[in-house]
């Protein structure tokens, strides 16, 4: 359970922070995060970077930057296993009261988590950073974000909220939640959405990036929408038995049609053209509903392993 925590009370913040060659990005970074925190006293603050296998200059830039600031722990994975195992990584080894996962080109402004940290002292145990102008992104980011979450929440029970990202505030009792799960294929956004507790969202404008590109293209949005969907919902194989049924309904009901034509009319020859219409239709139905088998399938397998969310290289700073 959350403790209640008076408003003079000093807590620690953990900020956790995943990077893939984010080079330009780390220092500019560091730097709003001090203009926000070092007028701060009653927050200690513990700034977690997790280097998911960074083939630029990123952990070199990161040591520099630890040198000069106590604050700044890195945790370097042994390759890159992507932002959701590093995302995991960090909120299974920070130490704080509170965590904020955020990422590092300020897309998400760390001005904005005194507003949280003000939320959860009132009471909320999880405090969203909800996005209200997305002008940042392209249109077709914005469009296919938007029919992700509603076709996402029609098939599952845990609802995820239009407009969240990573970026929220989390107590302690969160983390602890989250790291009971086990699973090894992670969709973030689902697992926050799915364990609860008592929610809040704070509104904000997103900027555009402060250096560098994002790593996410098409391709990878793709597959993490199917990562999301299908971790949480077994709508897709329900849709293929409906689908069925109402194949076999209409066969039934031509096949019915056909014999009383043979009757009134005599032998009717069928054309050529209708009949690989139906075949390359319904055999390539087939094949969808196979891939969709596929794609639980070869979760289920996965998962069968139990092998490790990620693996550490090396952990700099005090984190144990």
């Amino acid at each position: 359970m959350t403790q209640s925590t008076a408003p003079e009370t000093t807590v620690k913040l953990s900020l956790v922070v995943p990077v893939f060659n984010e080079s330009e990005t780390v220092a500019l970074f560091i730097d709003s995060v001090s203009n926000v925190f070092d007028s701060e006293p009653l927050i200690e603050l513990e700034i977690l970077f997790i280097n998911d296998g960074s083939t630029d200059d990123t952990l070199l830039r990161l040591l520099e930057l630890q040198n000069v600031d106590s604050r700044i722990h890195v945790v370097e994975l042994s390759r890159n296993f992507g932002k959701e195992a590093a995302l995991t990584a960090g909120l299974q080894m920070c130490s704080g009261d509170i965590v904020v996962p955020i990422d590092v080109d300020l897309q998400d402004p760390p001005q904005l988590i005194p507003a949280m940290i003000g939320k959860w002292r009132e009471g909320y145990e999880v405090v969203l950073g909800r996005r209200i102008d997305r002008d940042s992104d392209s249109w077709a980011k914005r469009s296919s974000a938007n029919w992700f979450y509603r076709l996402h929440n029609k098939m599952t029970s845990s609802k995820i909220p239009e407009n969240v990202g990573d970026f929220r505030l989390m107590d302690r009792c969160v983390v602890e939640a989250l790291k009971e799960l086990p699973e090894s294929r992670r969709f973030m956004k689902g697992l926050f959405a799915w364990v609860g507790f008592k929610t809040t969202h704070i509104d904000y404008a997103r900027p555009q990036r402060s250096a560098g590109t994002s790593k996410f293209n098409g391709w990878k949005l793709w597959n993490f929408a199917l990562e999301g969907i299908t971790s949480f919902s077994t709508d897709p194989l329900k849709i293929w038995t409906y689908l069925g049924l109402m194949f076999s309904a209409i066969s039934f009901l031509l096949a019915i049609f056909i014999a009383l034509k043979v009757i009134v009319h005599g032998i009717d020859v069928p054309g050529y053209a209708s009949i690989m219409v139906a075949v390359t239709f319904l055999g390539g139905l087939q094949l969808i509903g196979i891939g969709i088998l596929g794609e639980y399938l070869g979760r289920t397998y996965i998962e069968s392993k139990r092998r490790p969310i990620y693996l550490v290289r090396q952990i700099y700073g005090s984190k144990s």
